[in-house]
Order: structure tokens, then C-alpha cells, then sequence
């Protein structure tokens, strides 16, 4: 019995390792898995048809049965946004290429505002679902039946019991811990409550590797908010263990709103089957007119359209690049764009938090600093708290603020969102608020990391060896 269930197992590994060699998208992924589930199958099987999926074929199907991204939207209303489409010889080189990456043009029109940390986040956020008086769409990755989540949960079961359609959507792993009696409370009022739900579907049930990261707020289809927070009171700064907790959102307000709806959209049509009745009439600000453009990435695209995004933004550099991430684990075609920058004289800093939240992540980035910092990059180390932020700044010329971290998972496996903005006002004002960052940082010295003891060396490489994994 014993050599059967041996012959089996390795047949079945094989078997598998031949899968991921055909589907894995990464070579350091692909060898990654080929070579555990070949060595290892009483292991490294079950984990790998739970995690070792990069495609998200049941979304896919989703996408090809029904109709997706701009393909939703009306001949009337595809009209009417082009009314307020950035002509192509007026869009500035780092976002040329998001149309093609996100379904729908970079669009004029929009008042912008930057919301620093979890104080200011809420508080807009909140004071516009007290304004809403049609629809609320409110998606997060992370809900906590906490201080800040019982807030959440008044404002929108009295907006639902207002009249106004409510619609909460929630991503199951990363809000695990919400209980049931928090759900039942919005049902209740009236609210449509969803998960994101990975695992539906008869092919999909053992899928927990795909997470939708994303933080949407919609109200009316006239105002989105979109950054790094989620509902919990860490994000306010109240976890002892971090202390403050420096994150960015933002607002914005005129046409750009519709394309963070139309993602909203999307997903919930893939958790629910539902179709929503929305407004899509585009209604510019008379407050500013920055050209915003709305990039949803994920891994039912037919492209990496998060590394694409990135690559093509660092590519476009030629004065200043200052990125923000709470975690640095980029793949090669990263690395090497950021070399690039670097020779071509580009100022490159990355600003990356001091504390360790995911401590495999936190090693394997020391093995990154290196490959970056010898063409000439800068690594700033935030110390006053824990740094969550997702934001990029590319020359004097466009910002973005987002829900994706620099890492594969980000990259590769989850559901992500961001917010790429043309604005001289904007821009300016993430400008000052890096230069604050940076103030409340440490500088890394060239060569940290042959500095610490060879063990620590050693774990470090063995934590990039998983860097595909994680």
C-alpha cells in the first residue's frame, strides 16, 4: 500500500510540475514550483492547486461570457465620456499607455484632493455617504467590527434606511475575522452586502491565493475615493504595536469617478451575478480639472497590467522618481527599469517602512536594496510609525495613489486599483507630503546588509528564493 500511495504521489507531482511549467507566469516562479513538486509532492501539491495559481480563470470566463469594462457602458455614455477624454498629444508620457492598460482613456474634468493618513481618509469618506442620495458603493479588502468599522456600519445602515441603495463589498480573506452579526446588521437595514468570494465556482473551491485588495468608495457616480486604508482602527493609528500609521487616499470628484464605478461594477457582478442600474452621466467639477486616470489591474487580465503600469511609469522618467511602499519585493523586469532610471541620471528614491509587519517579505527585500542602490537608488526607512502608503511620484508631470504594494502579489495575484493624476496642484502637494516622509525617515547606508551577521545574510537570500510565492 505504502509504494502505491509513494508511486501516486509523484506521478501527481510530476504531473503538476508540468502544469505550473505551462501556466506560471514568472521563470523564478515556475522553477520555484517545478522543482518542490517534483522533490517534495506530499507537500508542495496541495499547495500548490491552493496557491500556486496566477490566472484567475473563473473571472476570466466571467469576462468572456458577459460583457466587462467599458464594454458595460453605453454607446449614449461612451459618447458623453468623450466629451471629457484627454487627447493623446495633450497626456503626458507616463500615462500614454494607461488607456490600453485600463479600458478607458484618462479623462478631464476632476477636482482632486489628497487625503494623508486615516483621520482625514474617514472623515471625507464618511461626511460623502452622508451626502449620498442615490447609491453608496463601498468595497475594502480589510473590514474590522472595531471602533472605525461600527462608525462605517451606522452611517451606511442610516443611508440605507434613508432610501439611498447601499452596496458592501468585502474581500473574505482579508476581512476573515468580521462576524456574522456585522453582516446581518447591514442585511437588515436594507444594505446589499457580497464577499469577493475567490472560491466560487466548482473550479475555483480550494482558490484562496487571489485576494481583492482593492479600496473603492462610489457615491453617485459623482465622487470616488481610492488609497491605501482599510476600515479598521490600526488605520487610524490606534494599534500599540505600530502607532501611527501613515497611509494616503484621495478624493475625486467629476468623470474620472466613473471608471473606479465601473470597476466596483465588475466585481460585484463576479461575487453576485447582478448587474447594477447605475448613473453613468459624467458630470465634470466646476473645482479643478486634472486629468485622472483610473487603472484597475488584477489577475484575470489578459496582461500584467500592474508590472506593465509600473515599468511603463519608471520608463518614463527622466528628472525625479519617489515611490512609497510598504513592501519593496520587485521582479527582474523591476529591477532592471529601476537600474535604467538610476543611469539615466533619474533622482530614485523608495520609501519603505522601518517596522516589519510580514516578516518573509521584510527579509527578502533586503536582497532588492542592493541591485537598486548600486546603479545610484536611494532607500529612505520611515521610523515615525508604520508606513502603509501606496504612492508614486514621476517628474513634475504625474502622481498615483493606489491600492498596490511593489511586490508579486501586487503584481501578479491580487485585485488591485490606482489613480494616476495629471495635475501641477496635485502633484505639488504630494511632492511636500514625500518631503515630510522623508523628514521622519532614515536614510539606508550603502552596503547594510553585509554589515549584518552571515546568518541573517543567509535567511535573507533564503527568503528571495520565495519571493515568487509570496
Amino acid at each position: 500500500m505504502i509504494p502505491f500511495i509513494i508511486v501516486v504521489s509523484h506521478a501527481i507531482g510530476l504531473y503538476s510540475a508540468v502544469h505550473a511549467v505551462m501556466s506560471t507566469r514568472t521563470p523564478q516562479g515556475t522553477i520555484a514550483w517545478a522543482v518542490s513538486l517534483v522533490a517534495f509532492p506530499y507537500l508542495t501539491v496541495p499547495a500548490y492547486w491552493v496557491f500556486g495559481r496566477s490566472r484567475f480563470h473563473g473571472y476570466i470566463t466571467e469576462r468572456v461570457t458577459g460583457m466587462s469594462n467599458a464594454q458595460q457602458l453605453s454607446p449614449e455614455t461612451r459618447e458623453r465620456l468623450e466629451e471629457h477624454r484627454v487627447p493623446v498629444m495633450e497626456r503626458l508620457p507616463a500615462v500614454r499607455a494607461v488607456e490600453g492598460l485600463a479600458g478607458l482613456p484618462p479623462l478631464g474634468g476632476n477636482a482632486v484632493e489628497l487625503l494623508n493618513d486615516g483621520a482625514a481618509t474617514f472623515d471625507s469618506i464618511l461626511a460623502g455617504v452622508d451626502a449620498g442620495e442615490e447609491y453608496v458603493l463601498f468595497q475594502f479588502f480589510i473590514v474590522r467590527d472595531d471602533e472605525l468599522g461600527r462608525k462605517v456600519h451606522e452611517r451606511l445602515v442610516a443611508k440605507a434606511k434613508a432610501g439611498v441603495r447601499v452596496y458592501f463589498l468585502y474581500d473574505e480573506v482579508g476581512s476573515t475575522d468580521l462576524p456574522k452579526a456585522y453582516i446581518r446588521g447591514l442585511r437588515d437595514a436594507g444594505v446589499h452586502v457580497s464577499a469577493f468570494n475567490a472560491r466560487r465556482g466548482v473550479g475555483n473551491r480550494f482558490q484562496i491565493n487571489f485576494r481583492n485588495h482593492r479600496k473603492v468608495v462610489v457615491v453617485d457616480g459623482r465622487t470616488a475615493w481610492i488609497g491605501g486604508h482599510n476600515v479598521g482602527d490600526e488605520y487610524l493609528g490606534k494599534d500599540p504595536k505600530f502607532g501611527h500609521w501613515r497611509d494616503t487616499h484621495m478624493r475625486i470628484e467629476g468623470p474620472a469617478a466613473l471608471a473606479a464605478q465601473l470597476s466596483f461594477v465588475e466585481d460585484w457582478r463576479w461575487a453576485t451575478d447582478d448587474m447594477l442600474g447605475l448613473d453613468w452621466t459624467p458630470r465634470p467639477s466646476d473645482r479643478g480639472d486634472a486629468s485622472v486616470a483610473i487603472v484597475p489591474t488584477g489577475p484575470a487580465d489578459s496582461e500584467e497590467t500592474a508590472t506593465l503600469m509600473f515599468i511603463h511609469a519608471i520608463n518614463t522618467a527622466n528628472e525625479r522618481l519617489w515611490i512609497a511602499s510598504p513592501y519593496f519585493v520587485p521582479d527582474e523586469a523591476i529591477v532592471f527599469a529601476l537600474q535604467l532610471a538610476c543611469l539615466r541620471g533619474v533622482d530614485v528614491r523608495i520609501l519603505i517602512p522601518d517596522k516589519a509587519d510580514h516578516l518573509l517579505v521584510y527579509l527578502a527585500a533586503f536582497s532588492y536594496f542592493d541591485d537598486v542602490e548600486h546603479a545610484g537608488a536611494r532607500f529612505y526607512r520611515y521610523t515615525d510609525g508604520f508606513l502603509h502608503q501606496k504612492v508614486m511620484l514621476v517628474d513634475q508631470t504625474a502622481a498615483s495613489v493606489g491600492t498596490a504594494n511593489f511586490d508579486n502579489r501586487s503584481f501578479r495575484l491580487n485585485f488591485e486599483i490606482t489613480a494616476m493624476v495629471s495635475d501641477a496642484e496635485f502633484i505639488a502637494e504630494v511632492e511636500r507630503m514625500f518631503e515630510e516622509d522623508f523628514s521622519r525617515s532614515r536614510q539606508m547606508r550603502p552596503g547594510e546588509l553585509a554589515e549584518r551577521p552571515w546568518w541573517f545574510r543567509f535567511v535573507v537570500r533564503l527568503a528571495r528564493l520565495t519571493s515568487p510565492l509570496q
